[in-house]
């Protein structure tokens, strides 16, 4: 039995090594063969890149200077100033404001109020890359806006009531510093004087005045302010006597609205927010203080009101807005 059991074991391994023989040379063929496969699939694509390396090597530079050199004889075309075109905002319409019928308001009271651009939350209404003045007196010179003259009159005694227009030039010259120019004889003598308007500095109008009504509407049950019109304020001089901020035109703002929505605003934070004027005044994205508001005697805060007064006297008012509203519903 002994014998028998050695001879299966002997016979075993004979097998055994057998196998494992035969099963090497066949690993080392199929490496062999991948590898040789890949060598004949990489070659011609090896080939075919240096082929086009050397015909790029082989073309001439191209002279770019040359290519964009700019021909008197053709029309200019501006390059793309970035890497993209701002198309949103110019192609933007002003989203209509809801209709209210005169018997559905039950409370209305208008407001006059100014906006300080030299404030740290107005200071991008006066930014050099997109000034509010820029844009009233592009739109006036262009006659997309008409301006109206702030002097008062008879039928307007407050001067915002939008009766008399104003040209073009006439809206610019009440923003220029004017001065008396004299004029002079060839033997040197004073003829006669007259006033001169003088270039017109933008970052002089430092401040924005509006008119607006605040309106319950109760068939929607909605406390709003509507903007009627948004003046320049200007400072003007008598002698040596500075006088107090006047207008120096009113705009209509309903009517400045869809030229409003098309001018980016420039914001401290992103050059990508798309947000317009428009959306400035709609969505209230300013500070200001309340200077006049509608009573019988047709008063400013400032003819009642003296030093810090008057911003206590503008507090009160708006605050008398609020709880007006307020005090609609009860809990």
């Amino acid at each position: 039995m002994k014998k028998k059991s050695l001879v299966v074991i002997v016979l075993c391994l004979v097998c055994v090594s057998a196998v494992f023989a035969q099963k090497r040379p066949a690993k080392k063929r199929t490496r062999r063969a991948t590898t040789t496969a890949t060598t004949k699939q990489t070659a011609p694509q090896v080939q075919q890149q240096s082929s086009q390396q050397d015909n790029v090597a082989s073309q001439p530079a191209i002279d770019t200077a040359k290519r964009k050199a700019f021909d008197p004889n053709k029309p200019f075309e501006r390059p793309l100033d970035g890497y993209y075109k701002k198309n949103n905002i110019l192609n933007a319409r002003v989203t209509p404001l809801p209709n209210i019928r005169e018997n559905d308001v039950v409370y209305a009271k208008r407001i006059w109020r100014e906006i300080d651009v030299r404030e740290k939350m107005n200071q991008y209404l006066a930014s050099p890359k997109a000034r509010l003045i820029d844009v009233l007196l592009s739109a006036i010179s262009a006659g997309e806006l008409t301006a109206y003259d702030p002097i008062p009159t008879r039928d307007d005694p407050g001067g915002d009531a939008f009766t008399v227009p104003l040209s073009a030039g006439g809206a610019k010259s009440k923003l220029a510093d004017s001065s008396v120019v004299d004029k002079f004889d060839k033997d040197g003598n004073k003829i006669s004087s007259a006033l001169q308007a003088g270039e017109f500095n933008p970052d002089s109008v430092v401040k924005f005045r509006i008119k607006e009504d605040w309106v319950f509407d109760k068939q929607r049950s909605v406390f709003e302010p509507r903007i009627v019109g948004i003046a320049p304020l200007i400072k003007p001089k008598a002698g040596n006597v500075d006088l107090d901020y006047q207008p120096a035109f009113w705009v209509y703002f309903p009517e400045a609205r869809p030229i409003l929505a098309t001018k980016e605003v420039a914001s401290r934070n992103s050059d990508a927010t798309g947000l317009s004027f428009d959306d400035v005044f709609m969505k209230r994205i300013f500070t200001s203080y309340i200077v006049k508001e509608s009573n019988d005697k047709d008063e400013r805060i400032k003819d009642y009101a003296q030093g810090i007064d008057k911003l206590y006297e503008s507090e009160r008012v708006k605050k008398n807005l609020m709880d007006w509203e307020l005090n609609l519903w009860s809990y």
